[in-house]
Order: C-alpha cells, then structure tokens, then sequence
C-alpha cells in the first residue's frame, strides 16, 4: 500500500469512507456489518489504516458499524476520523453533547482525526458564531488529546474556504475537498487545492471518482484512455491523476461492496504516474462531458442587473446542475437570500445584451430555478437527519 507522511505518521493513501456500506434490502439505516467486517479485514491486511464516517452517514448508523468493526484490531493499528455536523440545519447547536455522543457510538477514548462537517456558504456562519464556540471547543479536545488532528471538509467555493481559512489560523491543519479531474475545473478544484498548499494544510479528498461519475466512461472516452494505458480501468485513471498531486495526503474511497475494495487496493499497491500528455487526455475528456454554459466570469452582465444578482456563480452552479443535480448544489443556492436566487430574475434581458459570449441569461435563470425546484429541499433533509440520529442513539 502506498503511504503519504503527515505530521509524523505513515497514512495509506486510499482510504476507507463508509458513507456507501453495503445495506441489507436497500435500507440505508440498516448496515450488512457481516461484509463490512469482511471489507474491513481486507483493508487492513493490505495496508489501509484510515477509515472517515461522519454523525449522519446511513441514518446515525455508520458510526456505530465502524465502530464495533474496527474494535476487532488493537487500537493503534487504525485511524479513525469523523465529523461534526455544524453544516445541518438547527435551531441550536451543543458540540459538546455531540462529540460525547460520537466518541460513546465508536466505542474508542479518542479521535485520530476529526473534522467540521461541510464549512459552506451557510454552515460558515455557524462555525463562526461565538454563541456556539464550535472552533474552540474542538481545539480544547485537541489538546487534551481527545482529538490528534483536526481538520474540517469543504463543499463551498473558493472564497468561503479562504474567509474560513483566515477565521481559523494555524488551528487547523488539514481540509476535505471534492477533488477529481472533472471538478479540478467544475467546482474550481485547481484553486481550493492551491489555495491550501499555499496555506500549508494537507488536503483530503472526497468523491474521487464523482459518485461513481467517472467509473462508467462512454465507449470512446474508455477508447482514448484503453490506447494509452490498455490494463488500467476508468476508475483506476481517476485515482493515478490524483495520486500525481503531491499534496493530497488522503484519496477517501466509499466503497461499498469488495469488489470495489479489491480493485482499489490493487491499484494503490504501485504508483504509476500520469504523463502530461495523459493528464492533458483526461482534462480533455473532462471537458467533453461538462455541456457547459461558456460562462467566462468577464461579470459585465453584474454591472446593470436590477436585482443585483451574482450572475457568473449562478451559471457556474447552473453548470454543475447541467452535468449532475447533487444536493450540495441546493444547499448552496438555500444559503443565499430569496432575492439573490435564480427566481429573483426579472427577464429584463440587460446582461444578455452585453454578454460577450451571446448567452441568454434570462433563460439561463428561469432554466435553473426550474431545476432547483426538483430537488429536495435541505432543510426537509436536516430534519430527517434529526429523527434518524435521535433513532440510532436508541438502538
């Protein structure tokens, strides 16, 4: 198994996310702990010591899955990690019941790494609300051990990142970020990632295969990646681009049955380094599956819009809905006010008529509101989550 040194430790490169454990009938609250103690076992016998769960992964119930199966190995043979769920909708927020509550379902005295679950647009306000002290608090357990290293994921843009970045300091020392070759330019991936090696944090990464996005290639995009490399799969592509970002420390996996874990063993067992013309190759087929609005960002259509809307991050969310709608895409268009929303459009047309690409904007708006409006809302999804947290602490 490859490793990456961070902060004095050999941490395998792959490892385990168990947001996707196999479940038994397709009920996500109910774990099959019978193969992922097995997926376990495997992992740890080939060199995987890092397994992340978070408060709200499968109904409350990962925690506690992971928990008993890792209680199998010695203590110091695993790190675990998990996360504070400060980005869920509430009406208070009590870190401290929260950590007692994770450290008692995971059965362990102390966390390797913890991080703030999902410092966006909306949950940055509540990470930095003093009324709550969530920063702080993680910090005290920190240095009473309680916690080895803290961190916190981020699924807002670059300059929420940067503002969370400047609040914290040196009291954080690692970030989670959605990083693959699509997002590397979707979700401006490139920047968030600089940013943090500018800053000096390692930088995890979640979803490096998108979902499962980059696994399932059309028959010409596998064609153009088989010419190259014709005994590497799609997904084993998507991990060598990452494993060349010398500093990704922790490439997050959620695998969800052994097949998976098998074959991303195997392909973290050896390092093969893409060439620039592949890296090229791959961006390439990036861009092919985008079908992007050219949106440049020139932010002339800003300058005369009536209601005063952030047209360029509109567009590139309108983007991301176009490829794939995911609910981070809702949470982030529910933090912004009514007015700032997509539906506040009027149809004036003013920033259509100077938009050097010949965009229609107005249309552009009315199409993504539309889209938005077919997704869940995330607040209904933080209420769930709520009664599902409150059922697992009963079982």
């Amino acid at each position: 198994m490859l490793t990456n040194e961070f902060k004095g430790i050999a941490l395998s490169r792959l490892g385990f996310g168990t947001m996707r454990l196999p479940v038994v009938n397709g009920n996500a609250a109910e774990i099959d702990e019978k193969q992922v103690d097995e997926m376990v076992d495997y992992a740890i016998s080939h060199g995987i010591n890092y397994f992340d769960t978070a408060y709200p992964y499968h109904g409350g119930m990962s925690e506690k899955v992971i928990g008993r199966s890792l209680s199998r190995y010695p203590r110091e043979h695993y790190y675990l990690a998990t996360k504070y769920p400060g980005h869920q909708i509430s009406s208070s927020y009590d870190p401290a019941s929260v950590f007692e509550e994770q450290l008692k379902k995971c059965g362990v005295e102390y966390f390797d790494f913890y991080l703030l679950h999902n410092v966006y647009e909306n949950s940055i306000q509540v990470y930095t609300d003093e009324r709550w002290g969530i920063v702080d608090y993680f910090v005290e357990q920190k240095r009473l051990g309680r916690i080895k290293h803290l961190g916190f994921s981020c699924h807002g843009r670059t300059e929420t990142l940067r503002e969370f970045l400047d609040y914290c300091g040196d009291k954080i020392e690692f970030c989670q970020i959605q990083l693959n070759y699509l997002d590397w330019t979707l979700q401006a991936a490139k920047e968030k990632y600089e940013l943090l090696t500018e800053r000096g944090l390692g930088v995890w990464v979640m979803e490096p295969v998108r979902g499962g996005r980059l696994a399932k290639l059309s028959y010409a995009e596998n064609s153009r990646l088989r010419e190259l490399r014709p005994d590497e799969t799609s997904v084993a592509w998507a991990f060598r681009f990452l494993q060349g970002l010398p500093n990704v420390k922790m490439i997050l996996s959620g695998m969800s049955d052994m097949a998976q874990m098998v074959e991303n063993v195997e392909t973290f067992q050896q390092e093969k380094p893409l060439t620039a013309g592949e890296q090229a190759t791959l961006l390439e087929i990036a861009e092919g599956m985008k079908n992007s609005i050219p949106c440049t960002a020139c932010r002339y259509c800003c300058d005369g819009c009536p209601q005063g809307l952030d047209i360029p991050m509109l567009i590139a969310i309108y983007n991301e809905i176009r490829f794939s709608p995911a609910i981070n895409v809702a949470m982030r268009l529910e933090a912004l006010p009514e007015g700032k929303r997509p539906s506040a459009c009027i149809g004036c047309g003013k920033c259509a008529k100077i938009c050097p690409q010949n965009i229609n904007i107005p249309d552009a708006m009315r199409d993504l509101a539309r889209e938005v409006a077919k997704l869940p809302s995330w607040t209904e999804i933080c209420r769930q989550r709520e009664e599902a947290a409150a059922k697992a602490r009963n079982q």
